[in-house]
């Protein structure tokens, strides 16, 4: 199992996650994505949008905005419901949620023999306030969004009366979400700022299409996480009891990866019935029912919920392709999400004729693939240090490509090297990447 510092080490020294406002001490719970690191994340985020949106007919895309209408969060329960339990610790004042027992032990050791005691549990509620209007006093309470979910079902009638989508039909999206964690931590697995990618997927309000979707996009949703290069054997779902489950739910399961710290959630599948176009119809008093036009029988569409952590995500790829051999550090991401495809590296770098061949065929090969560049210290150490972020292929120009035309192509997993035309370095990184 691979230690949690090695990759938040690997993730700072090398671009992936940097601490939020690090130089004024950090804000807790919140984290930065550096160069590699928003490459991987966008890579990540059109990935998930070309399967979910663009290979599919049954999907459409919304993004909707992060402030909403205070009403909107009373109707989802979030005002009311969306909520942890706190406990603090009488010796230090430190907060802790209530229902994690492993956090509370880990802190009441850092008390060194002290008997620790703790508060009664507090409800505490996770929605960040923020506030709206030009005059100071004269401001109007919003909350930032708990989740992203809300946006998509406020937008239902209009998603339906725009286009020419028919039950069953989903609306996808990504976006920002923020809560004001209690305890942030596990790198970032838990924050207060995070990003969510979501479909909500609506159905006719029977028994057996509910049964039917919610087992087709359960394992769905397994393959694709499969198909990211995830070692299956660190993945596995966990269904939710049916007294564990929130009080509207027909059923739920998560997909949970073996963290370094064990079994976690990455991805929630839940069937959320009629319950939020229900609510949103009782609060803002519109009509939020569907028109079937072949039959003209009207009904609440039941939802089906595919819900990932894209942050969570991020951190199962880092685990997952963290790898240590005898002589160096690996990151041995799938190439469709390496942040960069090929680094181009000219042999030496003091040398003018090297340095404008190497230059011409990154500038050629950039218009296509995203393309590093290192002219800096050894060759060795330059393929270590893509190694380290995941490039599949390092392209050295050399003296003979000034006589031939050829270069070498390293593999990023095997180390083997191979002499490849430059004119067909194109056709090569295309037929490579797509195996």
């Amino acid at each position: 199992m691979t230690d949690l510092d090695k990759i938040v080490s690997l993730a700072k020294r090398r671009g992936f996650v940097y601490p939020g406002s690090e130089i004024y001490g950090g804000l807790g719970g919140t984290w930065d994505y550096g160069p590699t690191g928003a490459l991987l994340k966008k890579n990540l985020k059109d990935l998930w949008w070309r399967d979910m949106v663009q290979l599919r007919d049954d999907i459409v895309g919304i993004d909707a905005a992060i402030m909403m209408n205070p009403r909107a969060w009373e109707a989802s329960g979030h005002v009311e419901a969306f909520t942890d339990p706190l406990i603090e610790c009488k010796i230090c004042h430190q907060r802790f949620r209530a229902d994690k027992p492993e956090e509370i032990a880990a802190h009441e050791k850092t008390h060194k023999g002290e008997k620790v005691s703790w508060t009664e549990p507090q409800t505490f509620n996770l929605l960040v306030k923020s506030y709206l209007g030009v005059l100071e006093g004269k401001q109007s309470e919003i909350f930032l969004r708990g989740e992203i979910t809300n946006g998509v079902h406020v937008n239902f009638k209009n998603v339906v009366d725009s286009t020419r989508v028919k039950i069953p039909f989903g609306i996808a999206q990504i976006g920002k979400a923020f809560r004001n964690e209690i305890t942030p931590g596990n790198f970032i697995f838990r924050s207060r700022e995070f990003e969510q990618m979501e479909v909500q997927f609506y159905i006719k309000p029977e028994e057996a299409e509910g049964k039917k979707w919610f087992a087709y996009w359960k394992q769905n949703r397994m393959d694709w996480y499969l198909s990211l290069g995830i070692n299956k054997n660190k993945l596995r779902f966990h269904d939710h009891e049916p007294e564990k489950r929130a009080h509207y739910a027909k059923d739920a399961t998560d997909i949970e990866y073996e963290y370094p710290w064990g079994f976690d959630e990455v991805m929630g599948i839940h069937h959320r019935g009629d319950w939020d176009l229900s609510r949103h119809g009782q609060y803002s008093g519109q009509d939020m029912s569907y028109i079937d036009p072949q039959t003209n029988e009207r009904y609440i569409p039941w939802d089906i919920e595919t819900s990932a952590g894209i942050d969570r995500t991020m951190l199962v790829l880092l685990a997952d392709a963290y790898t240590e051999e005898e002589n160096r550090v690996v990151l041995k991401l799938n190439p469709k999400l390496a942040p960069y495809k090929a680094a181009i590296f000219p042999l030496l770098g003091n040398k003018p004729e090297l340095i404008k061949k190497a230059k011409s065929i990154h500038d050629k090969l950039k218009e296509d693939f995203m393309i590093a560049w290192d002219d800096r210290g050894n060759i060795g150490k330059r393929y270590l240090a893509q190694d380290e972020i995941g490039t599949p292929y390092c392209i050295t120009v050399d003296f003979d490509t000034l006589e031939d035309d050829t270069v070498t192509i390293r593999d990023r997993d095997t180390t083997k090297q191979e002499r490849i035309k430059v004119e067909n370095l194109k056709e090569e990184l295309e037929s490579r990447l797509k195996s």
